[in-house]
């Protein structure tokens, strides 16, 4: 006998994902309506499986700090991006859907310029992606069909950049939206210092070393 179980009798611990097999297009959907936009949860959809997500507050404190770290970046360089945060991205025709931990386009940044949807059968990916803690094939399978060309995973306090390359992540040690940075070891750097002396003290300090650097 078939159990139909809804989504509200679900619970998924901080930390902790669910997997859910065989599921359709449309049925994805219905969960992401259900789930509604204002949640918790994340979510990566691949070819019929869905896996949905419970961050820890450590994973929250982490991505957002990396996203800080990227828009000092992009602000000392001058270099024009529009940051489009945790927004959902699917596409039917990719039989794809996830919810990264920050994203932005940069290359591509005047075409999303004022848009507050994304439509994948007419707009581009974003050109960089933040995921924390990715412990799912699922979601790394998802980045590659939905075509994003540069994908940033922080794992045990360390990045690791990795760009598609014939529809596969291959890690590289320099990114190319910074190539003249050393930005693994400058995440490893801001990272441990936010945990000493707190997040504001670690980003004022990131500045200062970056204009030092580019100077």
């Amino acid at each position: 006998m078939a159990v139909t179980l809804l989504l509200q009798q679900l619970t998924v611990p901080p930390g902790q994902r669910l997997l859910i097999h065989n599921l359709e297009w449309a049925e994805f959907e219905s969960v992401l309506e259900e789930l509604g936009e204002h949640r918790s949860a994340r979510i990566a959809y691949s070819h019929g499986t869905l896996e949905i997500r419970m961050p820890t507050p450590e994973h929250e404190v982490d991505k957002e700090l990396l996203g800080d770290l990227v828009k000092i970046l992009l602000d000392e360089l001058e270099i024009d991006c529009e940051c489009f945060g945790s927004t959902t991205f699917k596409g039917e025709n990719m039989d794809s859907g996830i919810e990264p931990d920050q994203c932005f386009y940069i290359q591509n940044h005047a075409r999303m310029r004022g848009k507050r949807r994304v439509d994948l059968t007419i707009d581009p990916p974003p050109d960089l992606a933040i995921e924390v803690d990715v412990t799912s094939k699922t979601q790394l399978d998802v980045y590659a069909n939905l075509g994003v060309p540069e994908l940033w995973r922080y794992e045990k306090n360390q990045l690791r950049i990795d760009l598609l390359q014939g529809g596969e992540y291959r890690q590289v040690t320099t990114s190319p939206t910074f190539p003249r940075l050393p930005i693994p070891d400058l995440v490893a750097e801001v990272l441990a210092q936010s945990r000493e002396t707190g997040r504001s003290p670690a980003l004022r300090a990131f500045r200062q070393r970056l204009k030092q650097l580019l100077h």
